[in-house]
C-alpha cells in the first residue's frame, strides 16, 4: 500500500534567504487574495467561476502589468499552488466541510509550496529550493520515500520545512484487541478497562496545556496592549505572546502524539464517540435582542474542551490506526453514560453526579466515564457487524454521516 507522510524540520536560512522567503510568502498571499477578489466579483456579476487554468492565465497578465511585475521574482509554481489552495477552499465550502474562503492576513500562516524542482541532501543536512539555493536544516530524522512536494512555513519567528513523501509499505496486520474510549474534561480519555501500556490505568489525565500557561499568556498580552502599535517594543511583546502560544501548541501536540501512537500500536480497533466539537464549544452569548444564559460558565467549559484537543486526538488515531492496520469506529454519544452495561437500563437518574454511575434498576456502581467507554465499545462492535457487506475495511471516523453514501446501523 502507498503511504503519504510528511517530515517537518526547522530551517536555518541566512539573512538573504530569510528576506526572500518573506517576499515569496507575501507574493503567494497577494495572489491568493487577488484571485479570491476576482472570483467574488465575477459571482456578483453573475459570471461563471474561473478554473485553475484560467487563473494561471490571469497570473501571466499580472506579471506583465507594471504595478505587479514584482511577482516575477517569486517561483511561478509557488504562485500557482496558491490557486490550488483556493480551489480546494471552494471545494470544501461547497461540500459543507468549511466556511467560505477568506482573505489571508499578513503575519498569519505565512507559507508557500514547491511541487517540484527541489533537491534533498540528507547526508549534509541541506536542501535546494528554487530561487533560494541550498539551505541548511535541523536534520532530526531520516526522510523516507520519494519527495512529492515541499512546504515552507513561518511560525513564531522561525522557518520550517515540511517534506511530503510517498512510499510503498507492506499491508499492515493489526495487533491487539478492541478498545472503547470516552472523552471528558476531568479525565481526558477513559478506557473501558485498565491498560498495561499506561501503567494499568483506566484513563489518561488531561494535560491542560493552555491552563498551565494562562497566567503567563495574560501578562504578556497585557504588556503588549500597553505598547504603541507597530513600534519596536510592540513587536517584541508580540513575539513573546507568539512564543507562549507556540509552547502551548507544541506541548499539546506532543502529548496527543505519544498517546495516539501507544494506543494505535496496541489495539486493532478503537471505538470513540462521534463528538461534534464545534457545536459543543459554540458560544452561549447570544445576541443583543436575545442574550444567552450562564455565558461565563459556558465560556469556561468551551475553553476546557478546546484545551483538550479532542478533534486532533481523533484525527491522529484515524491515520495511525490505518497505518497499523487497525480500525477507528465512531459511534453516537447519546446515552452512552446513562445506560447500565449490566442490565441495559437507560435513565438519566443512573448518573448521580458527573463522575458516579449507579443503576437505579440493578444497583451497579461504577465510574460514569468507564461506563461510557464500555457502552461505546459495545456500540462499536454492533456497528462493525452492520457494515456494508463485502467491505474490506470498515469506514473510518466520520464516514457514517449522510454524505458518505453508507447507511448507518447502530441498532
Amino acid at each position: 500500500m502507498k503511504r503519504l507522510q510528511a517530515f517537518k524540520y526547522e530551517l536555518r536560512p541566512d539573512g538573504q534567504q530569510e528576506r526572500q522567503m518573506r517576499r515569496f510568502a507575501g507574493s503567494c498571499r497577494f495572489v491568493f487574495n487577488k484571485a479570491l477578489a476576482l472570483q467574488k466579483e465575477r459571482y456578483e456579476q453573475g459570471e461563471k467561476k474561473l478554473s485553475y487554468s484560467d487563473l494561471c492565465k490571469q497570473l501571466t497578465l499580472w506579471k506583465a502589468d507594471e504595478s505587479t511585475c514584482w511577482l516575477t521574482d517569486t517561483p511561478s509554481q509557488a504562485l500557482q499552488q496558491s490557486f490550488k489552495d483556493l480551489d480546494r477552499a471552494y471545494a470544501n465550502f461547497f461540500a459543507k466541510r468549511a466556511d467560505f474562503p477568506r482573505f489571508k492576513k499578513k503575519g498569519q500562516r505565512n507559507s508557500f509550496r514547491y511541487p517540484q524542482g527541489c533537491k534533498l541532501d540528507q547526508g549534509n543536512s541541506r536542501l535546494f529550493l528554487p530561487k533560494l539555493g541550498w539551505m541548511r536544516y535541523r536534520n532530526s530524522r531520516e526522510v523516507l520515500g520519494v519527495v512529492k512536494n515541499i512546504t515552507v512555513s513561518h511560525s513564531c519567528g522561525k522557518w520550517f520545512v515540511s517534506i511530503q513523501t510517498e512510499r510503498e509499505v507492506e499491508n499492515p496486520i493489526a495487533q491487539g484487541d478492541a478498545l472503547g474510549i470516552d472523552m471528558g474534561i476531568s479525565r481526558f480519555a477513559t478506557f473501558d478497562r485498565p491498560l498495561p501500556e499506561f501503567d494499568h490505568k483506566d484513563h489518561l489525565a488531561p494535560l491542560d496545556s493552555f491552563k498551565k500557561h494562562q497566567t503567563a499568556l495574560r501578562k504578556a498580552q497585557q504588556a503588549m496592549s500597553r505598547k504603541v502599535k507597530f513600534s519596536s517594543n510592540w513587536k517584541k511583546a508580540k513575539a513573546k505572546v507568539q512564543r507562549i502560544h507556540s509552547r502551548i501548541g507544541n506541548a499539546r501536540r506532543d502529548y496527543l502524539h505519544k498517546a495516539t501512537t501507544t494506543i494505535s500500536q496496541n489495539h486493532a480497533m478503537v471505538c470513540i464517540e462521534d463528538l461534534q466539537v464545534r457545536n459543543m464549544s459554540r458560544s452561549a452569548a447570544g445576541s443583543a435582542s436575545q442574550p444567552g444564559r450562564n455565558v461565563r460558565a459556558k465560556s469556561g467549559l468551551n475553553k476546557a474542551i478546546l484545551d483538550q484537543g479532542w478533534f486532533e486526538f481523533r484525527r491522529q488515531l484515524d491515520y495511525k490506526l490505518e497505518w497499523n492496520g487497525g480500525w477507528l469506529i465512531a459511534v453516537p454519544p447519546k446515552n452512552t453514560s446513562r445506560t447500565c452495561p449490566s442490565c441495559g437500563h437507560v435513565s438519566a437518574a443512573n448518573r448521580k453526579t458527573q463522575s458516579v454511575f449507579e443503576c437505579v434498576d440493578c444497583g451497579l456502581k461504577e465510574n460514569a466515564d468507564v461506563v461510557g467507554a464500555i457502552n461505546i465499545l459495545r456500540a462499536g462492535h454492533v456497528r462493525l457487524a452492520c457494515e456494508v457487506s463485502g467491505a474490506t475495511r470498515p469506514p473510518a471516523a466520520g464516514t457514517h454521516r449522510s454524505d458518505s453514501g453508507l447507511a448507518p446501523c447502530y441498532a
